[in-house]
């Protein structure tokens, strides 16, 4: 085989390697594996020089040759559903500053909410060895992962549980969330509250809306469920919902002598966002909490009170998870709920 060559002919430069840095640096090769690899018992002057020869001649570590050694690939793979949603582009910066401090790369992919894609990106990464997954479910199923899960790979499933496999997860305090925000309502003398949420089908759909039905319970208020609709978020759906439950006249299947509905729980930002784009074209007003937050919640008049989700707190404990089931891969599936936090800022009061 013949060597490659520029187009001036030239042999193209070899990259510099640790006996290049030890040669300029005028020191041992074991002193030099031993800075690079941050290991104890070179003086600080040796140190000095070699870090000085290691800028001047662009030396990088070879991390194959470094994967190879340790058994890991020193990568960490994460897809969710959309790294555009701010939510999930907070939990991929905790994850990446996390995994920076252990001198990890992460690679993040969407499934933009298609099973078939999850499924597609999720092994597209696992074969490329990663030493982790973290995953955020949209498929009715994650058994295509049991294979790497077999050979070793640990995998923890953020904002709603894997089903068919054997995983940690850390998911939200849905349920709290949702308490919370119709506490607050009825303290501010609400008790006809509507709720606009996800197809039931969802986890976090379901959990929210139980939720919503056993605090109304709770505040002893007589659960309507003419007031509940629960749908694949659309503009037009959502409108129709709007003008049923604010219109003047009843609610259509509503209990009998009801009133009429004064404040809205929307269940995810989605909804939430496209109600806020329709509430000058309402009828009336209603009190409004959403649940999570939206970027410029507090900018628009009045306020948006929110029941907001710790992103950031979530991708620490997955990657807290994730360490633990590196170091003991015996550990039984464990879940972790991440509080929520109650917002307060003007349009639900």
């Amino acid at each position: 085989m013949t060597a490659a060559v520029s187009s001036s002919g030239a042999l193209p430069p070899r990259r510099p390697t640790m006996k290049d840095v030890a040669a300029h640096a005028g020191v041992a090769l074991k002193t030099v594996s031993r800075v690079v690899n941050g290991e104890p018992g070179v003086g600080p002057s040796t140190l000095a020089r070699v870090e000085e020869s290691i800028v001047a001649l662009g030396y990088r570590r070879n991390e194959s040759a470094r994967q190879l050694r340790s058994g890991r690939a020193g990568t960490l793979a994460m897809v969710v559903r959309d790294i555009a949603d701010p939510f999930f582009a907070a939990i991929g910066r905790a994850v990446e500053m996390a995994a920076h401090r252990d001198g990890q790369v992460v690679m993040i992919g969407s499934t933009h909410e298609d099973p078939a894609r999850e499924r597609e990106v999720a092994l597209a990464f696992c074969a490329r060895r990663p030493d982790a997954l973290i995953l955020a479910p949209i498929a009715d199923s994650q058994e295509y992962l049991h294979p790497e899960v077999a050979a070793g790979l640990p995998v923890v499933a953020i904002d709603r549980p894997a089903h068919d496999l054997l995983a940690d997860s850390v998911l939200s305090d849905n349920a709290g969330g949702v308490r919370s925000a119709v506490d607050h309502l009825v303290r501010h003398g609400h008790r006809r509250i509507g709720y606009l949420g996800d197809d039931e089908m969802v986890f976090t759909a379901r959990e929210r809306v139980m939720a919503y039905r056993a605090a109304l319970r709770d505040n002893e208020i007589v659960t309507d469920e003419a007031l509940i609709r629960l749908a694949a978020p659309t503009a037009g759906g959502i409108q129709r919902s709007l003008d049923e439950l604010l219109g003047p006249g009843p609610v259509p299947g509503a209990l009998a002598g009801s009133g009429p509905v004064t404040a809205l729980i929307t269940a995810n930002n989605r909804i939430t966002a496209e109600v806020l784009r329709q509430l000058p074209s309402l009828p009336s007003r209603p009190a409004l909490v959403g649940f999570d937050d939206l970027e410029l919640a507090d900018l628009i008049t009045p306020g948006l009170t929110v029941v907001a989700q710790d992103a950031e707190g979530i991708g620490r404990a997955a990657m807290e998870l994730l360490e633990s089931r590196l170091a003991d891969p015996a550990l039984p599936a464990r879940e972790v709920r991440i509080p929520t936090r109650l917002i307060i800022r003007g349009s639900a009061e």
